[in-house]
């Protein structure tokens, strides 16, 4: 796992609020013992103390309530059809450029035509999804990139 995988996971069996000695941290993220003092290093510098408690019963406890995200994906699980759709909305979020679409909808009967303003690529249940204003709606919609039929990056810039 990552450098930031490996500190919210200690993050995350830390804030239970049971003592885990370095020992066990060590062996339930698969690195080395320095490395965990390396990552309770990391931490701390985020503002996020952990007490140590010495001694042969020793271990790490932290005492703050901290909310960490459930981390509920794996690569896997995560369904994609079109990833050059996916690549499109990405390069119209950078650049803040409008996109045309036509678009899906939930049963698939209908398709509308609509012109987005693309923000955020986001997960919908195990798909991708992008989070747009809809110039047709005139609010912010969710649409999941697998039911985009078509999509054309437009020469139209927003704010």
């Amino acid at each position: 796992m990552s450098k930031v995988s490996n500190i919210l996971t200690m993050i995350e069996c830390l804030s239970s609020g049971k003592k885990y000695s370095i020992a066990e941290l060590s062996e339930k993220l698969e690195v080395s013992p320095r490395m965990i003092r390396v990552y309770k290093d990391e931490i701390e510098k985020a503002g996020i103390y952990i007490d140590t408690i010495k001694g042969p019963y020793g271990g790490y406890v932290l005492n703050q309530n901290i909310n960490v995200p459930k981390r509920f994906i794996t690569p896997n699980t995560i369904n994609v059809i079109n990833k050059d759709f996916l690549n499109l909305i990405n390069r119209a979020m950078k650049e803040k450029r409008k996109c045309f679409i036509e678009y899906y909808s939930k049963d698939k009967k209908v398709l509308s035509k609509r012109t987005i303003h693309p923000y955020d690529l986001i997960l919908l249940g195990n798909e991708w999804g992008v989070a747009a204003y809809c110039e047709a709606k005139d609010e912010i919609r969710h649409f999941y990139i697998n039911r985009i039929k078509y999509i054309n990056l437009l020469e139209n810039f927003y704010n």
